[in-house]
């Protein structure tokens, strides 16, 4: 089950199988100039990638698993076969019935098996630079954020470390990296159009008291600083060695970004809790990584009241109780306080019609 079925580069599409990675199916595009651009940071399965509605750090520019997907192949829990969107259907969008393909991206195992993934493509960018600026708070570096997207800079990352984080992660990696707010960038294009929004880019961090930019270009140098990110969890465990890792995460609109992150910032540490912040802050998306004494009840409490009132924090800003976790067990309340009721109610319908006998991941979710 780690076959690469079809490979279409004139319709920029692929089907894999359940066995096959995110860098086993880019391993197989080099030479292509195509690839496939989510990228949550572990090389995980794309189908299930597909099932937890997985995203990270390119997804301000490329979306999420759920536009990424033409069509599903799955196994109900009564045995039948079901083709999304059709089989052997790849359309780049279609209005014929329920979007049953955007149903299965992100139901967490909880409606039927992914057997078989249809994946949209992107053409490799001719050019690529990363950056990493530093910030006097973290209001200041989520405040930057919105102004680079509201300047509409194509940006492709752009990721958010508080000043734990950052000390952390450099400390880990063996980087030197100021324990300050920070933001990594990083932009695709032409060569020409690129050295536009370099400038574009540098006058924005400028505005906003953020540090001077030194852009690496070559594959060897931007790999390390994506490197040193995506080993933010090991960097934070590092922090109280012997200690439990809990990663939660919320997202909220743009414009309530930079109070919502204040404010956990400011939540956290009259919690007493150790608990650094990283965010895909280009879509509102941020996580807090808290490390705890499992051993000790009481402050693992306070964890668990941290984790309900950053959620609920979220929805009274407008936003989700979560962006790219997913619900599990741990915020099915805070998922009827997102959907009331009704949507509650649906969703149950839904998971009934499909699974009358709840086989599938019983308790998850709903």
């Amino acid at each position: 089950m780690d076959t690469i079925a079809e490979l279409s580069l004139e319709d920029f599409s692929v089907t894999v199988e359940p066995g096959v990675t995110r860098k086993a199916l880019n391993k197989h595009l080099r030479g292509t100039g195509l690839w496939f651009p989510v990228d949550p940071g572990a090389d995980t399965s794309l189908c299930g990638m597909a099932a937890t509605g997985a995203s990270g750090t390119n997804a301000v520019r490329y979306g999420t698993m759920r536009p990424n997907v033409l069509n599903l192949r799955v196994v109900l829990p009564d045995g039948r076969l079901l083709h999304t969107a059709g089989p052997g259907r790849q359309p780049r969008k279609r209005a014929a019935g329920y979007d049953l393909t955007s149903l299965f991206v992100g139901s967490e195992g909880t409606l039927g098996f992914l057997t078989q993934a249809t994946l949209r493509l992107h053409p490799l960018p001719e050019a690529t630079a990363v950056t990493v600026a530093s910030f006097p708070s973290v209001g200041a570096a989520v405040a930057c954020t919105v102004q680079v997207l509201q300047a509409a800079v194509p940006v492709a990352r752009i990721e958010f470390l508080d000043e734990v984080m950052a000390d952390a992660c450099g400390r880990f990696s063996r980087m030197e990296l100021p324990a300050a707010a920070t933001l990594l960038l990083e932009l695709h294009g032409s060569r020409r159009s690129l050295a536009e929004q370099q400038q574009q880019m540098e006058e924005i961090v400028q505005q906003s008291s953020g540090s001077s930019l030194a852009w690496a270009e070559g594959l060897d140098e931007r790999e390390q600083l994506w490197s040193m990110r995506h080993n933010a969890w090991y960097a934070a465990l590092a922090l109280r060695p012997g200690c439990q890792g809990y990663s939660t995460d919320v997202c909220v609109p743009i414009s309530r970004l930079p109070d919502v992150v204040v404010e956990t910032k400011q939540d956290l540490q009259a919690s007493g809790l150790t608990g650094p912040m990283v965010g895909h802050v280009g879509d509102g998306n941020f996580h807090c990584i808290l490390v705890f004494n499992s051993q000790d009840p009481e402050e693992a409490q306070r964890i668990h009241a941290f984790t309900q009132r950053l959620g609920r924090r979220a929805l009274a800003a407008g936003g989700t109780c979560t962006g790219e976790h997913g619900v599990g067990l741990g915020k099915r309340a805070l998922l009827q306080e997102e959907l009331g009721q009704e949507g509650l109610d649906t969703l149950r319908s839904i998971k009934a019609a499909l699974d009358p006998h709840n086989l599938m991941n019983p308790g998850k979710v709903l």
